[in-house]
């Protein structure tokens, strides 16, 4: 290569780098080292020996064992050691078994990405209700772009149909500890619910503009609790668990349903009272029913016994506090058949069918009895929960 006078030589980046950008290890481009500052003397023999990662052009003057380095080059002596020295050089320190670090460790650390959940929980046994109080969350996972969330508790009654059965707190806006101080009932809770539900407690962040994101939940098993007895919790929160839907479809719960019942001797007659109902199975495009309850008192040879409660619109936990009355003998009833069904209100199609329950002296369980202390305690109002299941025998599915 020529050059011109008065032109200066340039150099390559690859040349300046000392790197060949072909494939394969570093290696160096021959020559280089003409553009280096030649070593200081007091080069460390580890050094030397591996020539192949650096090699001088210039051959440097031997020291001898017994001329020790001078105390400027000392350093220099260190730092070229630091990258020099061979495995069996190296401090004592470097051969201490290191930390294994999990790669996931830190998502697995649930109580530091997720956060932790302070409820409380109490089976109220007389009145068959399971009150959930939410008292506040801590160290929540940011999900907006602000570094915070919004975020709401929801709860879920396992198994059973999450929409039917399913409460939820208020909103707090841009927080990551939020407060919510609030109590969620369940009602229509038997002791059978306790023995087999689990609770599913979930802490979502709300979003205007697109889906709610899961932050965390936690899952108690009813069978935890004592009835009558608050239970407090302090939580770290998991991340979701799947929902076993391997249940038996042929008597899927479709909702409970609190009746009353009260033989009148004055009267002579049954008093049947329609109170309200709990975790209805949605049946309307909105994720909510429009339900009301009908009743027939079986056999029925006179068609008059059928009985009909208003509608309420939009919910899946109506309350009716309607009462109707039979005129029959006492004697007679042992006889008779209560048959309850629940039914989605809708206009100008077929009403939808979403449950029903038979108190009777054909019937089993909790159904039985129920009929059975309203015969024998005449006079006296005796109210229970009922599961509403999607198989009515004997029911006629229309309206």
């Amino acid at each position: 290569m020529t050059l011109r006078k008065g032109e200066k030589m340039t150099i390559s980046i690859q040349e300046h780098m000392a790197i060949d950008v072909c494939p394969g290890p570093i290696k160096p481009i021959k020559q280089i080292s003409d553009y280096f500052p030649r070593f200081p003397r007091g080069l460390p023999a580890a050094v030397g020996r591996s020539g192949s990662a650096l090699r001088p052009a210039v051959s440097q003057p031997s020291v001898s064992p017994a001329e020790a380095p001078r105390e400027d080059d000392e350093d220099v002596d260190q730092l070229f050691g630091a990258y020099g020295t061979t495995p069996a050089e190296q401090p004592a320190k470097s051969q201490a078994p290191e930390e294994v670090v999990d790669p996931e460790g830190y998502e697995s650390d649930d109580c530091t990405t997720l956060g932790t959940l302070d409820f409380s929980l109490l089976y109220d046994q007389e009145n068959n209700a399971l009150h959930c109080t939410i008292n506040k969350a801590k160290g929540l996972k940011p999900m907006d772009h602000n570094g915070l969330a919004d975020p709401y508790v929801k709860l879920h009654l396992l198994p059973g149909a999450s929409k039917a059965n399913k409460l939820r707190t208020k909103t707090l806006r841009n927080t990551l500890n939020p407060t919510w101080n609030e109590t969620l009932t369940y009602y229509g809770i038997t002791d059978e619910d306790m023995i087999r539900k689990t609770l599913r407690i979930s802490v979502c962040d709300e979003d205007k503009f697109r889906h709610n994101e899961f932050i965390g939940e936690t899952r108690i098993p009813l069978k935890k609790l004592k009835p009558n007895q608050t239970k407090n919790f302090n939580i770290c929160l998991e991340k979701q668990l799947p929902i076993d839907k391997t249940e038996d479809k042929s008597l899927e719960e479709r909702g409970r349903i609190l009746i009353s019942l009260k033989y009148i001797s004055q009267k002579q007659g049954l008093q049947v009272g329609i109170m309200r109902c709990a975790h209805l199975a949605a049946m309307d495009a909105n994720g909510y029913s429009d339900p009301y309850v009908k009743i027939y008192l079986k056999p029925d040879e006179d068609k008059k016994s059928k009985h009909k409660t208003a509608v309420k619109k939009k919910t899946l936990n109506p309350e009716f506090n309607e009462e109707f009355f039979y005129e029959i003998k006492h004697g007679d009833l042992a006889k008779k058949t209560l048959e309850v069904t629940v039914w989605d209100y809708d206009i100008g199609k077929s009403n939808d069918f979403i449950g029903g329950v038979v108190l009777g002296i054909n019937a089993k369980g909790e159904r039985l009895k129920h009929w059975f202390d309203c015969l024998k305690n005449k006079d006296k109002k005796i109210e229970r929960w009922h599961t509403l299941t999607n198989e009515l025998p004997g029911a006629v599915l229309s309206d």
